[in-house]
């Protein structure tokens, strides 16, 4: 049952997060229209909007079970409605559940034009998979900040995951010149890498009581190692494109490449975090 956990929290993250920061992106780093690039986001919100509801549902399943140590309590109605209406989990997660059909429904109407509706409810989405896992662990105001920088990190992670999804949709049908959207794209990039370290290191400090857990090959440290590792290969990946600007438009095959693998190592760092969610941290002492 934990496997099935920490793969449905993965699936989950990815398409939430993805959602919130192609969207954000979008005005971005196109500043014209694009109407093939709109068109193919589009028609991805969808899927990715469902996915995120049955995956949100599948979820909420799996913890039921896990709480009620039965798998057949995930279908129990009573037990159900005990675990979404008793538990800090479920009265969250009701909130989220509805937000996501909520945003399900608009990509079906009219109203899926309207942009500062759906990034509003997809950023509301994002913000309430903070309390989830660890963000919960402390009570009162220390609970509640570490959920605010939990929220600014999974804001960072989207907008760097999301952007990096609709750049590569971009590369394969360009609309502007290349090198100046790369320069908007890097241009942000900058300050969604110094958020995601100072978000970072707080919540490693506030869940572990170190800047570093130890020992470092165990456990939540070493996926947390794992998970550094990995943000390190992005980031030389960005900063390798980002020196080679001015002749992108004569190496497209290979920026697309590049990209690509950014992208899927962030994919990477996603599925790390979604163990780690399932792990204890390690507290100094």
């Amino acid at each position: 049952m934990s496997e099935a956990l920490v793969l449905c929290r993965f699936v989950h993250f990815t398409v939430v997060l993805m959602l919130f920061g192609a969207w954000l992106f979008r005005p971005l780093l196109l500043k014209g229209d694009a109407l093939a690039v709109d068109r193919h986001q589009a028609r991805l919100a969808r899927w990715l909007t469902a996915v995120a509801l049955v995956s949100g549902v599948v979820w909420a399943l799996l913890i039921t079970a896990s709480m009620a140590g039965s798998a057949s309590a995930a279908f129990d109605p009573d037990t159900l409605a005990l675990v979404l209406g008793k538990t800090f989990f479920g009265q969250v997660w009701r909130w989220h559940l509805l937000l996501n059909a909520v945003l399900v429904a608009v990509l079906f109407t009219p109203w899926r034009a309207s942009m500062p509706l759906r990034l509003g409810l997809s950023g509301l989405l994002l913000a309430t998979l903070a309390p989830v896992g660890h963000g919960a662990m402390l009570d009162g105001l220390s609970g509640q900040l570490l959920i605010l920088n939990q929220i600014i990190h999974l804001i960072c992670v989207a907008a760097w995951l999301g952007g990096l999804l609709l750049l590569v949709m971009i590369l394969f049908q360009p609309s502007e010149p290349i090198p100046a959207i790369l320069r908007r794209f890097s241009g942000v990039g900058y300050a969604l890498v110094a958020g995601l370290l100072i978000t970072g290191l707080i919540n490693v400090r506030v869940l572990t009581g170190q800047w570093w857990p130890a020992p470092l090959f165990t456990g939540f440290a070493l996926i947390l190692l794992i998970k550094a590792l990995i943000v390190l290969g992005m980031l030389g990946l960005a900063l390798f494109n980002r020196l080679r600007i001015d002749d992108c438009e004569q190496r497209m095959g290979a920026l697309r490449r590049s990209v690509m693998l950014e992208w899927l190592l962030g994919i990477g760092a996603v599925a790390a975090v979604s163990l780690l969610g399932t792990l204890p941290p390690m507290i100094a002492g």
